[in-house]
């Protein structure tokens, strides 16, 4: 997960440090919501901090956003937003969220996440953990019963408060009534950071997040021995997750792609396609019994409201009229609209900055939509993709490059945002394509390819990608996926492969949608690395495509012309937005997306050499002072010694305040040979410039089929 997005009983409010007014009071009558409408602004709004106290004589910190003015001494269903991302450091950017909430009629929550931002306790194991779950089930009872609260909650947020808005769910706290999911999934272990589609993935988020864990709360940033027994001296969380290499009863635990069932409340999933996160869509769609809806649009990982790239649209309504719904007891008119609306991508040229998706809205009843079907594209040795099989079983051979598709994996590296021309990568793919179009084939959903392969090599990776050729020649990614050979029957059970021996494999293309225009070619793409997004397998490989009547084929999700039709909801502009409190700006960001994107790539001709940096810097200001944050994250590997791959990520938090200036420093290494993982993290504490503290973790750990 990537990024994230909280009033209080007075009785509990004694030592709080704020309780700020944010908003004079209208006044005024309350407006009457028109029929299908969600609550109309009516409030102003405040905030407060608070305690909540855990069973065992934890308290986690919240801050809460009430509404303020007339009438606002009534009950009011309460959202709650539960993250580790430091809530004091947020609340300039979330009162330009929250607000709109607050205004009409409803209390937010942000909570940290015991150990982290400023609640107490020791930092939480690892992502998603037990302690984490049964904390926010006293939270949620907690929140359900105070004076301001109607006694309905819904939980929501993006990304970490997305996912554990699905996982709560599936514990049925009895006050938790709704959920709006954002850019979140059901599945972890397939889809996270972690092992993207089963394989090693080593993410700049996880080496960030471990440096933000060292912290301690803002803006008092104590430093005592509590802090470093509780926070500055735990493990790293990539310890954790580095040893769970295939899939089983550690991801089971949040895994609710193996039971449904456990989602018993609506559930409303909004996702983006230039997002890493948007195959549980679909999934969700089909499988949850519970009432759903899904929106998803052109964005990448962020809200409507904020897109990149645009069209968005006022996503909080859309959320209000949800919440309406299901904590208010209004009928807004949402159930009757269709369950599932897409933005279909027309063709763009590839990126790998793109600032409006050209597209159009389409709108259907829910999913799977009856009336799509696959067509079946078959490879031929002459390069040729066609609907007939070629005449005999012939396969191609493909050495792979394990310094090859950097391309395949955009600029942030995973399986999203706007991906540059895709010619260098497939450059060392076999590619098949179709003549050019003589009408356009527009596909909705996720694409197959079924592939009959064989290695000379116990464990190789397989990438497909359906890429949109140009008539200038420029290839635009569509959907892409990769495949962990040694999963081909259980990625919760390995095997090694035969060398030589031939076999099935399966690869489901990441969720998509696509207009190929006339006179445009259809390309499916094949390939044995994606680095550095994917680790690399450590044997030097030849593999090898079968094709024939009972080999290969693409299966294209085609949406036949018409349709489309039924009541369409009217999604809004964005309206403007809430100023930020004073004393809260971002200074400067040096990318985009606000994450490490590539800066560079070096290749060695020679040796085989190659070098990808990813950088990124940002700078915020707060009342209490500033902070500046930067990243650097390098991956390394060598053709001719696929074993020996390595990543380094150098990352500093410095805090400027009145008295002092303090800086967080870490330093992350891991390298590989053909039997082991090697990780080293040094992590330090430096106070105007003289060392604190400093503190290191170095483990061996196997392959285990990565």
């Amino acid at each position: 997960m990537r990024v994230g997005r909280v009033r209080i009983r007075p009785a509990l409010l004694a030592g709080v440090a704020l309780a700020a007014t944010l908003a004079t009071a209208r006044g005024g009558a309350a407006p009457s919501p028109a029929a299908g409408e969600p609550s109309p602004p009516r409030f102003d709004v405040t905030m407060e901090e608070a305690w909540i106290p855990m069973k065992d004589g934890v308290r986690l910190a919240a801050d809460v956003w009430r509404p303020k003015g007339p009438g606002a001494d009534g009950r009011f269903p309460v959202l709650l937003e539960y993250l580790p991302y430091r809530k004091n450091e947020s609340r300039g950017e979330m009162h330009t969220e929250y607000a709109y909430f607050v205004r009409r009629g409803y209390v937010v929550a942000r909570v940290d996440i015991r150990g982290t931002g400023s609640s107490d306790g020791t930092l939480i194991p690892y992502e998603y953990s037990e302690i984490e779950q049964r904390d926010g089930e006293e939270v949620i009872a907690w929140l359900a019963k105070q004076k301001f609260s109607n006694g309905n909650v819904g939980m929501f947020g993006i990304s970490w408060g997305g996912f554990n808005s699905i996982h709560m769910a599936m514990r049925h706290p009895p006050a938790l009534k709704a959920i709006v999911a954002i850019d979140a999934t059901d599945d972890l272990y397939h889809d996270d950071v972690h092992f993207m589609d089963g394989m090693m993935h080593v993410d700049d988020w996880e080496m960030s997040q471990d440096l933000a864990n060292a912290m301690p709360a803002a803006p008092d940033y104590r430093i005592d021995e509590a802090y470093f027994r509780d926070r500055f001296d735990q493990p790293p969380w990539m310890l954790v997750y580095k040893h769970q290499q295939r899939d089983g009863p550690f991801w089971d635990r949040t895994a609710l792609k193996a039971r449904y069932e456990s989602l018993r409340i609506p559930t409303f999933m909004i996702g983006g396609w230039y997002d890493g996160y948007r195959d549980s869509i679909p999934r969700m769609l089909e499988k949850v019994k519970a009432p759903t809806k899904a929106i998803v649009g052109a964005w990448d990982h962020t809200y409507p409201d904020e897109p990149y790239p645009r069209p968005g649209f006022d996503g909080r309504r859309e959320m209000v009229r949800w919440f309406d719904q299901w904590l208010k007891g209004r009928d807004t008119g949402i159930l009757r609209e269709p369950k599932l609306a897409v933005y279909v991508r027309e063709w763009h040229p590839p990126g790998p900055y793109l600032e409006t998706a050209p597209g159009f809205w389409r709108y259907e009843d829910g999913w799977p939509v009856a009336r799509i079907r696959d067509r079946v594209f078959y490879p031929h040795p002459d390069g040729s993709l066609s609907s007939e099989p070629s005449a005999s079983a012939v396969h191609a051979e493909l050495r792979c490059v394990p310094t090859s598709g950097v391309e395949a994996g955009g600029p942030v590296l995973w399986f999203g945002d706007v991906a540059p021309d895709q010619r260098p990568t497939d450059a060392f793919s076999l590619v098949y394509e179709t003549p050019p179009l003589e009408e356009p084939v527009e596909i909705l959903g996720l694409p197959r390819a079924l592939l009959k392969v064989s290695a000379d090599a116990p464990l190789a990776h397989w990438f497909a990608r359906v890429n949109d050729v140009a008539p200038d020649g420029t290839v635009t990614l569509v959907a892409n996926a990769g495949e962990n050979g040694s999963h081909r029957e259980s990625a919760r059970d390995p095997k090694a492969i035969v060398p030589g021996q031939t076999f099935p494999l399966e690869i489901r293309l990441h969720f998509t949608s696509w207009v190929f225009p006339k006179g445009h070619r259809i390309r499916l793409a094949v390939s044995n690395a994606q680095w550095p997004m994917i680790w690399p397998t450590p044997y030097p490989t030849t593999t090898s495509l079968w094709m024939g009547a009972d080999g290969s084929r693409l299966l294209l999700p085609v949406v036949p012309p018409g349709g489309n039709e039924g009541p369409r909801p009217e999604y809004l502009p964005i309206p403007p937005p809430e100023p930020e409190l004073p004393g809260f700006g971002t200074i400067d960001s040096e990318t985009p997306s606000g994450y490490g994107e590539i800066s560079s790539i070096d290749r060695n001709p020679r040796t085989g050499h190659a070098t990808v940096s990813a950088t990124n810097a940002s700078g915020h200001r707060y009342p209490w002072g500033e902070e500046r944050r930067t990243g650097r994250f390098v991956h390394e590997a060598e053709n001719d010694k696929p074993e020996q791959a390595s990543v380094r990520g150098e990352y500093s938090t410095e805090v400027k305040l009145p008295d002092r200036t303090l800086r967080w420093e870490c330093v992350v290494t891991m390298t590989s040979d053909r039997a082991n993982f090697y990780y080293e993290h040094e992590r330090r504490l430096l106070k105007d410039g003289v060392l604190v503290r400093e503190k290191s973790w170095k483990e061996t750990f196997p392959r285990d089929f990565q």
